[in-house]
């Protein structure tokens, strides 16, 4: 191709099967998917590493799609969010009975981008715009997919909290308490876009008793509606696999 930058072509071919792998490969794997020497592709991963375009697990070493590459001229914004998942949202709700939050990273503040009552005729106040702690369901899902390599991200983080997040990461979806409402906590999962990167976190909250058991674990139930009502709306935003 007349004009073309090898090392950029190289890039987008890494990115490529990155993409294409689910998080499946490591250096060698994807060396000889694009058909580079090892000490290649090893060296075009680390600056994709260090820009944010992959991330790569610190327990098995291998190679997924960065944050970044979502924040880089993504088309998806609230309003558009909001509308391809109030459907479900009002259907979680429903079928649960409890409130559900959409919210999403903005400037690392977790804000709430949608929110439904909880189907009664309590007094409730529209939390759309709030931002909610780190520690909260939604904050958990969205910090344990945002970029693990960038500034203050880990670094101002205890060993436990990075530890539980890698664990909200593998299980997909999170647990927290809402420090504001005391007895309450939620449950949220990730939502993921058309590249398979994760966009939002829908989750629910109410009354801790009533989400989980005397041992703090998830009602089974109330879990599946989650993390049922999060895959729904990604494969409404055209996420693969969903």
């Amino acid at each position: 191709m007349p004009g073309s930058v090898q090392s950029i072509e190289r890039a987008a071919a890494i990115l490529h099967v990155v993409a294409g792998s689910g998080g499946t490969l490591g250096v060698t794997d994807i060396a000889e998917a694009v058909g580079l020497a090892k000490t290649t592709a090893h060296s075009l991963l680390r600056t994709l590493l260090l820009v944010g375009f992959v991330e790569q697990d610190p327990g098995t070493g291998r190679y997924s799609l960065g944050s970044a590459l979502l924040r880089l001229g993504s088309s998806l914004d609230a309003n558009e969010l909001r509308a391809r998942a109030s459907n479900w949202a009002d259907a979680l709700a429903a079928r649960s009975g409890h409130a559900v939050r959409l919210a999403t990273l903005a400037d690392d503040q977790v804000v709430v981008v949608h929110h439904v009552f909880r189907p009664d005729d309590s007094a409730q106040l529209l939390e759309v715009g709030t931002a909610l702690p780190p520690s909260s369901a939604l904050g958990k899902v969205l910090l344990a997919h945002s970029h693990p390599h960038t500034g203050s991200r880990t670094s101002s983080r205890p060993p436990a909290a990075v530890a539980e997040l890698a664990e909200v990461r593998a299980r997909g979806w999170a647990a927290g308490r809402l420090e504001h409402q005391p007895g309450t906590g939620g449950i949220a999962a990730p939502v993921r876009g058309a590249g398979g990167l994760v966009v939002a976190a829908l989750g629910i909250s109410g009354a801790h008793s009533a989400l989980f058991d005397a041992r703090g674990v998830p009602r089974p139930l109330v879990l599946a509606m989650v993390t049922d009502a999060a895959h729904a709306v990604s494969r409404e935003l055209g996420s693969p696999g969903a």
